[in-house]
């Protein structure tokens, strides 16, 4: 029997984290199987994956009967039915936890993204969401906004594991990793340990290239240099792979320091760069693209099920995340040269990432509010 790609990824130092959380398939076994079968050794969830499961099917029927019946509003009834799935998920993956010494084996619960702007409110919904769900092997995922840092940095001073989410441009992971190690900085000269603190920066690849080919597509509309066409065409499907591997390069000088090599003699964890949305948005691309570019020592990539499944079937395993970076930064440098901003694309996908982790949460509440009126309907009509 040939060897599943998946299991072959621990050998360059990846670790796979399914990005799902859905009570249907813990119920059904497939979130076992994934364990057991395709070596996932981590969960992440956002507002969006919360809307899907919640909305769709009756998994979460009987628990959302019996909050009704206690009278719980929307919010609170959100609160339960996300924490009971973050805690059996947290208890299914803590011999992982245990075996890796915390380094794998965890779930990702993210704080409100219509506090994504807060700075105080993002804190205090974090240390709340720690305290409900009361397990070791949580990340509390907190934006990468201006605002959302501060609240990432006192978070892990405080003890709390952060996943650090919607980071898209480099100068935004510079700044996640310089919170990260300041808070340990911070612990350490306080006394406290910093031997169980654990996070991840969740670095987004494939939207980049998503917005960057419409810029591209738009140029090559625009201009009826034959030459200048092919120049355009040519940088399609290039921005995002490039960045994520700028990114690592940045990650490897930060974390082999000598400022954190003082934090690791007192048990310091590096933040490993995590790959968010590495499922492939242009069927003109291979399958599995982005998951297939990317892999090297110390990186997690949190894929959906499709993504999973692809990989399993016809994944290329390789040391991958360190080639042609001369190249890559080249890419980076020819886009700003035909007029696309990094920083203006950089900063559009985080925008846009916070407002549709917003709308999936009203969504999602309109979800909750819809299904209370239809449960309180047939209550009634008994």
């Amino acid at each position: 029997m040939a060897t599943n790609p998946l299991l072959q990824l621990k050998d360059y130092g990846q670790s796979v984290w399914y990005d799902t959380v859905d009570r249907e398939q813990l119920n059904n076994g497939l979130f076992k199987r994934l364990l057991d079968e395709d070596g996932i050794v981590g969960v992440t969830s956002n507002p969006t994956i919360f809307q899907k499961s919640i909305s769709h099917g009756h998994a979460y029927d009987e628990q959302m009967d019996q909050l009704l019946k206690e009278g719980k509003d929307t919010g609170e009834i959100y609160d339960a039915l996300a924490i009971t799935d973050i805690r059996t998920v947290a208890d299914m993956l803590k011999p992982i936890y245990e075996r890796t010494h915390g380094h794998d084996g965890y779930v990702s619960l993210e704080v409100s993204p219509d506090l994504s702007h807060d700075t105080e409110a993002s804190l205090s919904e974090a240390r709340r969401f720690w305290k409900m769900v009361d397990r070791p092997n949580l990340m509390i995922k907190i934006p990468g906004t201006p605002e959302g840092l501060p609240a990432v940095r006192q978070a892990l001073v405080e003890g709390l594991n952060i996943n650090i989410t919607l980071i898209f441009s480099i100068q935004t992971y510079r700044e996640v990793a310089e919170a990260y190690i300041s808070a340990l900085e911070e612990r350490k000269a306080e006394g406290k340990d910093i031997s169980h603190i654990a996070s991840v920066a969740s670095f987004f690849v494939s939207r980049v290239d998503t917005l960057v080919d419409k810029l591209l597509e738009e140029k090559v509309k625009a201009t009826s240099d034959p030459e200048e066409q092919k120049k355009l065409k040519s940088l399609e499907g290039k921005a995002a792979i490039a960045n994520a591997r700028l990114v690592y390069q940045d990650f490897k000088s930060i974390f082999h320091s000598p400022r954190f090599e003082a934090l690791k003699h007192s048990g310091a964890h590096v933040q490993r760069p995590l790959w968010a949305s590495t499922s492939t948005k242009n069927p003109a691309y291979r399958d599995v693209l982005y998951a297939e570019e990317l892999i090297g020592p110390d990186t997690v990539d949190t894929m959906p099920l499709e993504t999973i499944e692809n990989f399993r079937d016809h994944g290329r395993v390789g040391m991958t995340v360190e080639n042609n970076i001369p190249q890559a930064k080249a890419e980076l440098d020819e886009l700003e040269q035909l007029g696309i901003s990094y920083d203006k694309v950089t900063q559009q996908l985080q925008d846009e990432g916070v407002q549709k982790f917003a709308d999936s949460f009203h969504e999602l509440f309109k979800g909750i509010e819809g299904k209370k009126n239809a449960i309180a309907e047939k209550q009634g009509a008994h």
